[in-house]
């Protein structure tokens, strides 16, 4: 075995200059990851490794790397093992990249797809985002041993089941970032009420379902509910909003109009509200439709003349102009259901609050009429008692996110407020954009929609 000195005089100059680079890069990592929370410098103890890796190579890091077989004019070397040498590169390959995109997702930024049509106009279904996690600055994973690209459960071409382990399970922890969620900013997070979850029936989740059909049916009707499971915060659905309200705001909705703090906020361009369209029996025809802006999903007829549609302002006005259109009435508040806290409250999604929305280190007293909007913040984020009565202090900042598909959103007014260690990142903008009702070259990928920021 070559001494150290030996080691030493054999790494090549390149072998230095990389070994730098990638010490560099380790720290400074570390510097951000440590940031306030010194405990966190004891991963500088992996630096030697890193530095073996391009150096001294005490550890046979590239060991298989001996059977490789003989290039052309190259002497014939005697431990080829051409299959052993295939085998071990792919493995090689693909643990390096799925170390690096787990990092790159945990700490940088991730995919997100857009599901459903909370956010049309502004995201549209089959908007793909790239989303920033530094911005509101990374989230250290608290259930660090998991799969890359995958959030809770593997496909079922590779079995189903759970894609990461409950233990080790950190606590929470946010590195730095340059920014907090402000209002007006698209979020994406992980959905608070995703903690518990039915398998078979996402939508509604399972709150909501245990309020309308009964927690004993759902736990006991597996043939229709599925099992059961329970998620850690950062396994749970990826969900993504606009932020109307801060920590520290009062909101309250007053015929679908917001008020924050007693003043009125601008209505965004792309709000919509569903509206039901009276003509005289003229059929509203696909390419007027279409020339609107609304999408396929979006059209429905309620009877002979009488349609259904989620409608921006101006989208509205254009109709109110169409001279078969007779009457535009807006869809009453009652279709929207119960609202958050669910039970406990004659508030509507069109016509909801006054609520104050939490900031951490907040003392507030629990009166009969609060206890249940703050009772789940302290059961199921805070894990501390809550009584009527005395005076509560919030240990996180919340928010209050909202789609601007008003009327098709299940957001906070459903399921309540969003905890800080929740928020996942922040879009910056569309890379790609399809259109699943249109075929291949007739407009199924969006062109006109890529790069643009998302706000």
């Amino acid at each position: 075995m070559k001494s150290f000195n030996e080691r030493i005089n054999d790494v090549s100059r390149g072998g230095w200059i990389r070994a730098g680079i990638w010490c560099t890069l380790y720290i400074a990592f570390v510097a951000w990851v440590a940031w306030g929370d010194w405990k966190s410098l004891w991963w500088l103890l992996l630096l030697p490794l890193i530095a073996d890796l391009f150096t001294t190579k005490y550890i046979p890091w590239s060991w298989w790397r001996k059977y490789k077989p003989a290039e052309k004019d190259e002497p014939k070397n005697p431990q080829a093992n051409p299959l052993l040498y295939t085998i071990c590169s792919w493995i090689d390959a693909i643990v390096f990249a799925l170390v690096a995109v787990y990092f790159i997702n945990i700490y940088i930024f991730q995919n997100y797809q857009i599901p459903s049509s909370s956010l049309e106009k502004t995201l549209r279904v089959g908007d793909f985002l790239y989303v920033s996690k530094m911005g509101y600055g990374a989230r250290v994973p608290q259930t660090p041993l998991s799969m890359p690209l995958v959030q809770h459960t593997f496909p079922q071409w590779l079995g189903g089941g759970k894609s990461y382990f409950d233990n080790p399970h950190w606590e929470y922890k946010r590195l730095a970032g340059w920014k907090t969620p402000q209002k007006g900013d698209i979020v994406v997070f992980n959905f608070p009420a995703g903690d518990t979850v039915c398998t078979k029936v996402q939508n509604p989740d399972y709150y909501t379902l245990c309020h309308y059909r009964g927690r004993a049916m759902v736990h006991n009707r597996k043939d229709v509910f599925g099992d059961i499971v329970v998620r850690p915060v950062d396994r749970r659905e990826n969900y993504v909003k606009r932020c109307v309200g801060t920590p520290g705001d009062s909101l309250q909705i007053i015929d679908n109009v917001i008020y924050i703090n007693g003043k009125q906020e601008p209505t965004h361009e792309f709000a919509q509200l569903n509206y039901f369209v009276q003509t005289d029996g003229h059929v509203l025809t696909k390419s007027y439709l279409d020339k609107i802006g609304i999408s396929l999903d979006d059209r429905m007829m309620v009877e002979a003349g009488v349609y259904h549609f989620p409608l921006t302002q101006g989208m509205k006005e254009q109709l109110e102009k169409n001279p078969h259109v007779l009457k535009i009435e807006l869809e009453p508040a009652q279709y929207g259901g119960a609202v958050y806290p669910l039970g406990h409250n004659d508030w509507t999604r069109d016509n909801y609050g006054p609520i104050y929305i939490p900031k951490k280190g907040d003392r507030v007293l629990i009166t009969e009429e609060n206890y249940w909007v703050y009772k789940r913040i302290a059961d199921a984020y805070e894990f501390q008692p809550i009584k009527i009565g005395k005076e509560y202090e919030f240990k996180m900042d919340y928010y209050w996110m909202m789609g601007d598909n008003r009327h098709n959103s299940a957001d906070s007014r459903y399921w309540g407020f969003v905890p800080e260690d929740h928020i996942v990142g922040q879009p910056i903008f569309v890379w790609l954009s399809i259109e699943k009702d249109k075929p291949w070259g007739k407009g199924h990928i969006r062109w006109n929609r890529l790069g643009l920021t998302a706000e």
